[in-house]
């Protein structure tokens, strides 16, 4: 181990930052709307930090450098001056260029927004080229050590390794179609090697470099660039010591790899990679190195069986350098504060810790397994988790519907008959025009949610201005000329809250806030029992909705993998009954939807490609099981009620084949940023039903022209014929205003009615 370097100990791998009660996500609002000035944000921001700092204390080492207004990737493309020419060429300054790059402005696009990993936070994909010169403009990590410092706590800064940075880079446009962003591992490390000689000097004894896409498999050139990287960079005279670390999976052969190398330390994530905890002994590269065990996990809200956790660690003592204890991976994806959270039925609650309480099991597992404290200590934690599983709710009836189920019930008839059947009935034009689902919720709907909720306003009042919205959406989307309206979704807080609350089986927290991206943060529910469906959950809206107007209006439903995706979902079963439980709630859902007169029903599945497993060998057993809750989710309806489908944010193309076998009538799809990129995967393997590939991306500010997206529509016109082509958003639009979707709407409209003139 590195000369003058301490050993690890307990830590995390890094934190939430958002704040408690989303202080930074109102803040940087604030800014964007003008309500408060950069020197007001960065004082938000400092007294985060500090907060931060002073909550993880009781570790043996602090992560620093965790902190970001936006996006951990962004902030490395800024830091090495990775800023795309059209972003430079605002002439803004550096905070209101990173936020440029983050959300585009009225005359740039930003840049391109996936999902980090199989996680629902998202991050921003840096755009590189033969030309990109990486310089050190930024002194970020150094500024944040010094700030903790000043307070009296020295960091550890954590930073997106190099070879994780370019894997999740894309060609920037005009680069040459075989140009691999790896191509520039060579200068990028240069830059690092600068940074670590700076945070060398300034005193720092441990920096982190974070390499989660070795959680996927690697070729033998990528592996040969990790080497590559991390014998230059612990050759460097100057530095601190060295951890690398590796999570949502194994590091597999990429651990071998590390070993091989002079880096003082590793750390591996034994939840989501247990299969590491084998190849750990056996690599004789490790027996000099410190070794972070990833043991309490970072994704998840369950408690931790210290006890268990505590043996897995024993049996790597002596075996390595040195053994540190921490979380599996970020603490960034769960809650603040299970003590924020007094009305959680107390059976539920005892089974739970969020972010501040995972900091107490690393620290009580550090004192244990590696201060000697009593094995004792740790017997609370195990009976806990014991007494949690055996008391998670069991439904009869839901688990004799599961056992029933034949192939039958996740079978629709062919779709040529199908579209056969909705064409007579829907009568839509060829380019079909409709949006994903949701419109601008107001400061006033948000306003009668929370009067509602605090008791200021009574259930009819609160009717009473939700039938005003949805006929506003209503007259709006006619005037507009949607030939497929949607009610607009004012009465749901989220796309899968709303769901979880109307179901038996799930908890919920008032504060247990989670980014998603940027400023976006969701409350993700808690799936701790049997899950089923009490009473109809959006009959009443989409049956108004429709009341309003001739044309079709959808039914709005999330998909069974989004619901557990997008929640804490328990761990005493396999996914694919949970899966298949929320599958059949929602079967009932679309039938009494169907009853009610609704002929187009949305059954969204944007976390279908997210939640797929990172190694490739698990990957066939998801998508089975993936794509058969979706089906039993909607395959009890008739052949003349369309069924549509949305994804968003991510890369297709390893999905491409169960996309198709999700059976869709319809499936719209992020496309706007990339594109159309995903229409080549959809070719390729012969897709042949309905297709809506976004035009309008609306997680930027900036209204697309009518030529832009003109320029796009005939771009999908080249590999889907205008009878299955669908023209819409990308994305819902509840968090635009309605002085962007209004105009961006009505360009959308003007750009298919061309595009059908010249189909």
């Amino acid at each position: 181990m590195r000369i003058g370097a301490t050993r690890i100990g307990a830590t995390v791998l890094g934190y939430p930052r958002i704040g408690p009660k989303r202080e930074l996500k109102h803040a940087v609002e604030g800014y964007w709307a003008g309500r408060l000035d950069e020197a007001g944000l960065r004082e938000v921001a400092e007294g985060l930090r500090a907060d931060t700092w002073r909550e993880l204390s009781t570790l043996d080492s602090i992560p620093g450098n965790t902190f970001s207004y936006y996006d951990q990737v962004l902030d490395t493309a800024v830091l090495f001056d990775a800023v795309p020419e059209r972003h430079r060429a605002l002439g803004m300054g550096p905070l209101d260029t990173y936020f440029a790059m983050a959300r585009g402005t009225a005359e740039v696009a930003p840049l391109e927004l996936t999902k980090w990993f199989d996680t629902n936070y998202h991050h921003l994909v840096p755009e590189v080229g033969p030309g990109t010169r990486f310089a050190l403009v930024g002194d970020k990590p150094l500024a944040e050590y010094r700030e903790a410092l000043a307070l009296g706590v020295a960091t550890r800064p954590v930073l997106i390794g190099p070879v994780t940075f370019l894997l999740l880079a894309k060609p920037a446009d005009g680069a040459p179609a075989d140009f691999s962003p790896l191509t520039l591992l060579d200068p990028l490390v240069d830059r690092y090697a600068e940074l670590l000689a700076a945070l060398a000097r300034a005193g720092v004894e441990w920096v982190q470099l974070d390499e989660p896409a070795f959680a996927l498999d690697r070729s033998p050139g990528e592996l040969a660039a990790l080497q590559s990287a991390y014998d230059r960079l612990a050759a460097l005279p100057q530095r601190p010591a060295l951890l690398v670390a590796g999570y949502f999976a194994e590091l597999g052969d990429a651990l071998g790899v590390l070993a091989d190398t002079a880096v003082e330390g590793v750390a591996v994530d034994l939840v989501a990679g247990r299969a590491d905890l084998d190849r750990i002994p056996v690599l004789t590269g490790l027996r000099d190195k410190a070794v972070v065990l990833g043991l309490v996990e970072g994704r998840n809200v369950w408690r931790t069986d210290l006890r268990d956790a505590a043996a897995t660690g024993a049996g790597l003592l002596g075996a390595v350098g040195a053994v540190g204890v921490s979380t599996s991976c970020s603490l960034l994806h769960v809650p603040y504060d299970l003590d924020a959270e007094p009305g959680l039925d107390p059976v539920v609650r005892a089974r739970l810790a969020f972010a501040r309480q995972k900091v107490e099991e690393v620290t009580l597992l550090g004192r244990v397994l590696l201060g000697g404290e009593p094995v004792d200590l740790l017997t609370a934690s195990a009976d806990a988790v014991a007494a949690g599983v055996a008391s998670a709710r069991s439904d009869a009836s839901v688990r004799a519907r599961l056992a029933e189920l034949t192939p039958h019930d996740r079978t629709r008839m062919p779709y040529a008959d199908r579209a056969d059947a909705q064409e007579s009935r829907l009568r839509l034009p060829a380019l079909a025009t409709t949006t994903i689902g949701s419109f601008p919720q107001t400061g006033a709907v948000r306003r009668a949610r929370a009067d509602l909720g605090r008791g200021v306003l009574d259930e009819a009042g609160y009717d009473r201005l939700m039938r005003e919205e949805i006929e506003h959406v209503i007259r709006l989307q006619e005037e507009i000329g949607l030939d497929v309206l949607v009610h607009g979704e004012p009465e749901r807080n989220d796309m899968v809250q709303y769901f979880a609350e109307r179901l038996d089986g799930f908890a919920h927290t008032e504060l247990g806030w989670v980014q998603s991206y940027g400023s976006r943060c969701v409350r993700p529910p808690i799936l701790h029992g049997d899950v089923s469906r009490p009473a109809p959950m959006t009959v009443r809206w989409a049956e108004y909705a429709q009341s309003l107007t001739p044309r079709p209006v959808k039914g709005m439903l999330t998909g069974p993998v989004t619901i557990l995706a997008w929640s804490f979902v328990r761990a005493d079963q396999p996914r694919s009954d949970t899966a298949d439980q929320v599958a059949l709630a929602l079967r009932d859902e679309l039938a009494d939807l169907e009853a009610a007169g609704i002929g187009v029903i949305q059954v969204d599945e944007p976390a279908l490609r997210e939640t797929l497993p990172l190694r490739t060998a698990d990957r066939g057993a998801y998508l089975e099981w993936a794509v058969a809750a979706f089906r039993l989710a909607t395959s009890g309806v008739a052949p003349w009620t369309q069924v549509h489908t949305h994804l968003c944010y991510s890369e297709f193309g390893d999905v491409i084949a169960a996309i198709d076998a999700l059976d869709a009538d319809v499936t719209t799809i992020e496309a706007a940023r990339s594109r159309m990129e995903v229409l080549s995967d959809l070719a390729a393997i012969g897709y042949a039903r309905g297709v809506g590939p976004g035009v309008y991306d609306i997680h930027s500010p900036r209204v697309p022209g009518s030529g832009e997206l003109s320029d796009l529509l005939a771009e999908a016109l080249r590999a889907v014929p205008a009878r299955r082509l669908w023209a819409n958003p990308d994305c819902g639009l509840k968090t635009r205003t309605y002085r962007e979707v209004e105009p961006a709407l009505r360009n959308l409209v003007e750009a298919a009615t061309r595009a059908r003139l010249t189909a």
